[in-house]
């Protein structure tokens, strides 16, 4: 006899279909599991064995083959135990076969038989919703799966209550979504003292979406500023929040079925390897970059990384997703993250400053900066001194504007962005190509004779060219000017700062 059950592989965030068949055959005793799962597919049959033991079932003394197919698809992870589990009460006849026709199900099993959690629960549940099949999941994820919208969940938190409803129609609680988590309390603008040059720059990569790069001493407020970030941002539309949820599912940090509520900020520490930047790893889990996505990735200390986790950001920071390529697997993730980078300008940190300096300044400048490649420098917006605090900034009992007043210029200005960009596919300055800025970006004839000759002059590439030119469309924005005049370009200008020794 052949039951069938069905679950899902992940592809990234995407859910793959798999039909888990299980056929009971005359033979010597053996549990074999086919169709290319991993290590932890394998133990599926010990924990299924001791599972099905433990509520007074035994397997019976014949041959078993599980077949997970499509074959040449990688089936990796735990959750694969409760579809196996059920495929094989079905197939001795505990339940009909027909229970799991239209069913979905993933969970791991305890040598008990209760169900413990599993990553991917919301894109897989997404799945179910959009076949038209219900899911099965543990309990304690009933939750999360219950944002999907699909009709019919059934969270359970062990084996004997779901023989219970497929044998004999017992239902199961139903699932109640938790609501979304709250946000924490962000840092505030107002803790920060003097650097108004900083903060005013800040405002701005806010209000883009731009890719912003500060160099300071020690102790000067970068990663203060950094922090702030965030609370300048606008509140994640619904779209975002599932889009978030869904990354952060694949990776296991959902927690207690509640919804990412708030943007992501990611400060991995330079350490850091490229894979755990960019994604990979044996199951090709996300990386930083995408666990990102649709926040911010704040890199402190940017010429400390390793040379290959900072190329691999090049490509990500262009296209908005990163592909993970390995051997046996090839997978996608969204990455459009907002990149805050944080250095000192050279190893001592203490470059330009009287007394402190090292005595190799300014060649230590320039080996260290030059530590980030030109390409990668590029592709960075915004590149702007955080000079050291005066300390008669540091004794002043003021404090500075709060972050409320300038998210309420950045909200102002993303709303205008969404509605220049309306059917195009993006929502920011930071987005657009150099045919779309084109098309959307009017510069007064001024303007426009001065961003060419400093692009002359400081020898940008295309690259630069329209990154300025997204600035100044930004810089217009917060101004409520329909048009980027000199004022506008000539600030932009100012941020597209040259790194030490490459000044030519």
């Amino acid at each position: 006899m052949v039951s069938r059950c069905y679950t899902v592989a992940f592809q990234g965030i995407d859910a793959l279909p798999v039909t888990v068949e299980v056929h009971i055959a005359s033979g010597l005793p053996a549990f074999t599991i086919v169709g290319l799962p991993d290590k932890a597919v394998a133990e599926s049959r010990e924990r299924v064995r001791s599972a099905l033991n433990s509520i007074g079932l035994a397997l019976p003394a014949r041959r078993i083959t599980v077949n997970l197919a499509p074959a040449d698809v990688i089936k990796e992870g735990s959750h694969f135990d409760l579809p196996i589990a059920l495929g094989l009460l079905a197939a001795m006849e505990i339940f009909p076969d027909s229970a799991l026709n239209d069913t979905v199900a993933m969970g791991e099993l305890g040598l008990d038989g209760h169900l413990a959690s599993v990553a991917g629960i919301l894109p897989a549940a997404v799945f179910a919703a959009a076949q038209g099949k219900a899911f099965v999941c543990p309990a304690a994820q009933g939750g999360e799966a219950a944002w999907s919208g699909a009709e019919k969940i059934l969270p359970a938190p062990d084996l004997p209550s779901l023989i219970a409803c497929f044998k004999d129609g017992v239902p199961l609680p139903p699932p109640v979504p938790q609501s979304v988590e709250k946000s924490p309390v962000l840092p505030d603008m107002k803790d920060i003292k003097g650097q108004e040059n900083a903060k005013r720059a800040v405002e701005i990569a806010a209000a883009g979406g731009h890719n912003l790069l500060m160099i300071g001493p020690p102790g000067s407020g970068k990663s203060m500023l950094a922090a702030r970030v965030p609370s300048l941002l606008p509140p994640l539309s619904p779209r975002e929040i599932l889009e978030i949820s869904m990354i952060h599912s694949v990776a296991g940090l959902i927690r207690d079925g509640k919804l990412v509520s708030e943007r992501p900020f990611r400060a991995p520490h330079h350490s850091a390897s490229m894979p755990a930047l960019v994604g990979g790893g044996q199951r090709a889990k996300p990386g930083e970059i995408s666990l990102a996505h649709n926040g911010v990735l704040f890199l402190d200390e940017l010429p400390e990384f390793s040379r290959t986790a900072l190329e691999a950001l090049r490509q990500p920071l262009e296209t908005g997703e990163v592909g993970v390529a390995r051997a046996n697997i090839h997978v996608t993730y969204p990455a459009r993250f907002q990149l805050i980078a944080a250095m000192n300008p050279c190893r001592c940190g203490y470059l330009g400053v009287a007394g402190q300096e090292c005595s190799r300044a300014p060649r230590c400048a320039e080996d260290y900066q030059s530590r980030i490649s030109g390409p990668l420098f590029d592709r960075i917006d915004m590149h702007i001194d955080v000079p050291a605090v005066a300390p008669w900034d540091l004794a002043k009992a003021s404090e500075g504007e709060p972050s409320a007043a300038v998210a309420a210029r950045v909200a102002a200005a993303l709303d205008v962005q969404r509605k220049r960009y309306e059917g195009v596919g993006i929502d920011k300055n930071a987005q657009a190509s150099g045919t779309i800025l084109e098309q959307t970006v009017s510069l007064t004839s001024a303007a426009q004779a001065l961003l060419v000759k400093a692009a002359e002059k400081m020898r940008l590439s295309a690259r630069g060219y329209h990154r300025v030119l997204r600035v100044a469309r930004t810089i217009a924005d917060l101004a409520g000017s329909g048009e980027a005049d000199t004022a506008h370009v000539a600030e932009a200008l100012s941020y597209r700062r040259l790194v030490y020794g490459r000044d030519g």
